[in-house]
This record gives structure tokens, sequence and C-alpha cells, in this order.
């Protein structure tokens, strides 16, 4: 018997090189499917659902960093060596009457379910204290009254700084414009 000179032809299908040069477009749809199906079903955290509105608070903000700076006030914020216990070290001009309790707002730049707001209570002289989760990390802090005259911001790397200092934020004078 004799091999016949010409054998038929398999089908396309059953040739490995279609599928392999189909497989880089099918990998590139799948994926941008599993990324349009995590875009729709996350939250984004970070986004303010009411941005007019706090667009029209930034005045009133921009008021209590001046009224802070006004009164003098500055503050030291130490957390102790366990990590948890927290004090706040408050400074005014002569004459200023300190609050009985401070409000301590610790918020992480990214993941809102670390959040830690805490009531400062007066412990004497211009020392404030309360208890904390332990933090790690940077932080953004804010330090304010409970009637919320005035308000201290700062950041925090809380493995790098063993004392966060808190200075009232001056909000940008207007530029005069000459003829």
């Amino acid at each position: 018997m004799s091999k016949p000179a010409h054998s038929p032809a398999t089908p396309w299908y059953r040739e490995p090189w279609p599928w392999l040069l189909m497989l880089g477009p099918l990998i590139v749809v799948v994926a941008g499917l599993v990324t349009a199906y995590l875009a729709v079903v996350s939250n984004d955290g970070l986004v303010v659902d009411d941005y007019y509105k706090e667009g029209l608070g930034i005045n009133q903000r921009t008021a209590r960093d001046q009224r802070a700076a006004d009164l003098g006030i500055v503050a030291e914020v130490v957390v102790g060596a366990d990590g948890e216990r927290i004090r706040a070290f408050l400074q005014a001009n002569e004459g200023v009457r300190l609050p009985d309790s401070l409000l301590l707002r610790v918020t992480h730049p990214t993941r809102p379910g670390l959040d830690q707001k805490l009531l400062l209570r007066f412990e004497g002289g211009s020392v404030y204290g309360g208890t904390l989760r332990p933090l790690q990390g940077r932080w953004h802090v804010v330090l304010e009254d409970e009637g919320q005259e005035w308000r201290l911001l700062g950041d925090w790397v809380a493995e790098q700084e063993v004392v966060l200092r808190l200075r009232p934020l001056r909000p940008p004078q207007p530029v005069a414009q000459g003829n």
C-alpha cells in the first residue's frame, strides 16, 4: 500500500494556531468586562454626593481656621507608649478661656472605615485626654472645640512622629488687583 499523494485537510477548528491567535483578544474582552463590573458595583468612598453644598461650606471652614489664629490656639498631640492613650496639650493667647472638652477626628486618607472621632476631656492645666484605637500609617487630624468655633488641622505619620504639632491654617488673603 502506498501513501496517498494528497492527504485530506483538517478543519480549521482542529488546528491550534487560530485558537492561540483568538486567545489574546478574548482575554482583553474578559478583563474589560470584569473591570466594568467592578466599576459599577464598588463604592468610591472619596466622592461626595452633595459637592455643591460641600463647596459652600469652605468659607465656614476657613473662618474657623482664622478664629483659631486670632485666639492664638496651638496644640501638641501625643500618643502614649501603649498606642491607645492620647493627650492634647493646648495653648492659647492670654485671657482666652479653654474649653471643657475637645473633639479630635483622625481620618485615613483613603479608607473611611478606619476613621476615629474622639472626645478629649479636660484633665487639668492645658491637658486633654482620651483613648483611641492604635494608628499606623498616614492620617489627617482635626482638633476643634465642641462648639466648632475654631479648628486646627494637620497630617500625621504615626510611626515617624511622636508629637504632632497643630497650628491654625491661615486662609489665603485676597490679592489686590491694580489698574
